[in-house]
């Protein structure tokens, strides 16, 4: 099977053209939207545990299944680790990637044994990479062009895996010949390329602080981030599937936002991401909803986190769910139920979050750096309603769509 998308709601009145791409759109925007009015939103728990809230150490503890002081130890011990990575990274020491363990500790890359001294001095762990993220970073993009060109039916997602040190590609059927001469193509480059088949299908996710339902043409997404423009003005940050054709937002029943941009066309080479002006007198706030599972989680930043690194998510469907940052510059082919073109989304991050659809749009944080929007995951994937429950998601990375947008994230 390959990768599709299913409505979330009702059929709207439509074309057949225009219900594809509202349908896709729904699907597609599974998104985590924080959102309330001037006089709403959530505080943080007090007596937070040393740099984080209680809520996001209480959550990760869960996910781990330890005690909330091993994961707070757990969650300093890794800011650390970043801050001494900061430091080489400023005195020009050179690095080929770095991720996270499984026991939560930083692995850098070190390719000439002087960096390397300095690595280990620092405290920090090294390997000596056969391929490096350089050489992976490469591959990936040459693939890259190769989807481009046709969407490979099939092919789920690939990305740069640094723990196995490969190119990692996704595969759930061989049978286009789109999808052949991608493995070939893929293949050729020996041992630096790693083919895994997976019998999950991929599709965006649609069913307002960041994790509540948004509305908008008779379907649903979840709220994502807040940020602003030079001005001041301030805009939602989402998933570009979500706003494809740039509606008219609501949260119970109440607009609040009106889609401006989006980046993500059915059909179309994209990036899922995308933005709304939030009307006046509306905001969404700076503290992203658990759901009632862990209180509130403050957001402090947007810095990007190390692969392998904790990460939680909220959602409009599965609420709640916690895992693990897998890649990043992943790309994806999602697929239209209703006939439509597949759609080749690339930037994407992959994580083993558990998302369904309506999750799409939705907030991750790490810590309490903001990271994200829920883009889709696997098709017929269910949640167990726990804040551990282990699956697979693709989000959109938010300092990019920061960047892109020229936007500052809103912060605690």
């Amino acid at each position: 099977m390959i990768p599709h998308i299913r409505p979330c709601t009702p059929r709207p009145e439509g074309t057949s053209a225009e219900l594809s791409r509202k349908i896709f759109a729904a699907a597609a925007a599974g998104a985590l939207l924080s959102l309330t009015t001037a006089a709403g939103g959530g505080q943080a728990l007090e007596n937070p545990a040393p740099r984080y809230d209680r809520a996001m150490v209480k959550a990760l503890a869960a996910s781990l299944k330890v005690s909330e002081s091993a994961a707070a130890d757990r969650l300093e011990r890794q800011a650390d680790q970043r801050a001494t990575l900061s430091s080489l990274g400023k005195q020009g020491v050179p690095m080929d990637g770095t991720y996270f363990d499984e026991k939560g500790d930083l692995v850098v890359n070190a390719g000439a044994s002087a960096a390397e001294k300095r690595i280990e001095s620092a405290g920090l762990n090294t390997r000596v990479a056969e391929h490096g993220e350089g050489k992976l970073t490469a591959i990936k993009a040459a693939l890259d062009r190769l989807a481009l060109a046709q969407a490979p039916a099939g092919i789920t997602a690939w990305a740069v895996d640094l723990a196995s040190d490969t190119v990692t590609v996704k595969v759930n059927s061989d049978k286009s010949t789109a999808a052949r001469s991608f493995l070939k193509a893929a293949r050729a480059h020996g041992d630096a390329v790693r083919v895994v088949n997976t019998p999950q299908e991929l599709s965006p996710q649609s069913t307002v602080p960041p994790g509540e339902e948004m509305a908008f043409d008779g379907f649903v997404c979840s709220v994502g981030y807040g940020a602003r423009d030079a001005s001041g003005r301030q805009y939602l940050v989402t998933a570009g599937h979500c706003i494809e054709n740039l509606p008219v937002l609501s949260h119970g029943g109440k607009r609040f936002a009106e889609s401006t941009d989006s980046r993500f066309t059915l059909g179309k080479d994209s990036v899922d991401m995308g933005i709304a002006a939030v009307d006046e007198g509306s905001s969404i706030t700076t503290a992203v909803s658990t759901w009632g599972k862990a209180g509130t989680v403050a957001v402090e930043g947007a810095e990007r986190a190390p692969v392998g690194a904790d990460v939680c998510k909220s959602g409009r469907t599965t609420q709640w769910t916690c895992g693990k940052i897998d890649s990043y510059d992943v790309s994806v082919t999602y697929s239209d139920p209703n006939g439509g073109p597949r759609t080749v989304v690339t930037g994407l991050a992959s994580s083993t979050v558990c998302t369904q659809g309506g999750d799409s749009g939705g907030a991750y944080i790490s810590g309490n750096q903001a990271q994200g929007m829920t883009s889709g995951g696997p098709m017929n994937q269910r949640c167990n309603g726990t804040v551990n429950s282990r699956g697979s998601s693709y989000f959109q990375p938010l300092d990019d769509t920061l960047a892109h947008y020229k936007l500052t994230l809103d912060t605690n």
